[in-house]
């Protein structure tokens, strides 16, 4: 007779390869082998949580704590799962059994745990931006992230708990959180900008500038770097640094419409004369 602890394995085995039915199916069989075993469960809202089923995440999570309430893995998957569906009271209970100072009230919790990098999109091109992390499970992307990625400045995501690779912040490695859907649109398009300058100063410029306004500004020829899938995974150095910059790419500015980019374009050109504005052309949302 196969065993709960066989058909866990075999689960296991079964989500490794992707064949995501066929380990639901083994997870529930260990289950139904044995009902008070908490790891089963566990696995099955892991699985869960990967295909976005977050009623089914939250269930799973739910029966897998109930069964073994020190499984802070679990509680932390079911403060996902909760954050997920904005079951904020389920949220706050999942953080304060993971041993977090939950902040008082009923709502979405704000802990503002700083700067956090978070990987866009993992299963594809997985590139990496700053963002602001409100709390266990939240941020807000602070960088403004290449079109392609789907993403824009001031979306607010839901983030994954355990870090892939690293990234340094003052001087410190950070762990890198992979996003795991966009919970709420930015009202910030993207909008890229081809200038004539004299030095890297006049971006800093155009930068505070887009601050001052309400929007952001940033030079993607000096700010992104290309890294090989080793290294973005893992603690990023020169030796896998496939590219060290992308050079030609444009400046990007995240502001709410076009008039608002042109006052920061106007405002950058009032303050430093010299700079010529060859394009500006509105890129994300279409």
């Amino acid at each position: 007779m196969t065993t709960a602890a066989e058909f866990n394995e075999r689960g296991r085995g079964l989500a490794q390869a992707g064949l995501a039915i066929e380990a639901e199916t083994a997870y529930r069989q260990a289950i139904q082998a044995d009902p008070r075993w908490s790891v089963p469960h566990y696995n099955l809202g892991l699985l869960f949580k990967y295909q976005r089923r977050w009623q089914d995440a939250l269930a799973a999570n739910r029966n897998a704590v109930e069964r073994d309430g020190s499984d802070t893995d679990a509680w932390w998957n079911l403060g996902i799962a909760a954050t997920a569906l904005g079951d904020w009271q389920t949220a706050r209970q999942a953080w304060f059994r993971c041993g977090l100072a939950v902040p008082d009230g009923e709502g979405a919790p704000r802990f503002d745990f700083g700067a956090v990098p978070l990987r866009l999109n993992p299963a594809a091109e997985g590139e990496v931006v700053w963002g602001d992390r409100l709390d266990p499970a939240r941020a807000v992307v602070k960088n403004i992230p290449f079109v392609s990625s789907g993403y824009l400045w001031g979306d607010l995501v839901l983030h994954d708990g355990a870090g892939v690779g690293t990234r340094m912040l003052d001087g410190q490695e950070v762990p890198v959180f992979n996003v795991l859907q966009l919970l709420e649109r930015s009202p910030f398009a993207t909008f890229e900008v081809r200038a004539e300058i004299r030095d890297i100063a006049d971006l800093g410029l155009l930068s505070d500038i887009a601050a001052e306004i309400g929007g952001a500004a940033e030079d993607w020829s000096t700010a992104v770097s290309v890294l090989c899938r080793a290294c973005s995974e893992g603690t990023p150095h020169h030796i896998h640094d496939t590219d060290a910059r992308a050079r030609d790419l444009p400046c990007a500015v995240a502001a709410v419409n076009e008039e608002q980019c042109d006052r920061m374009l106007q405002e950058w050109r009032r303050r430093a004369p010299h700079v010529q504005v060859v394009e500006r052309r509105r890129v994300a949302p279409p």
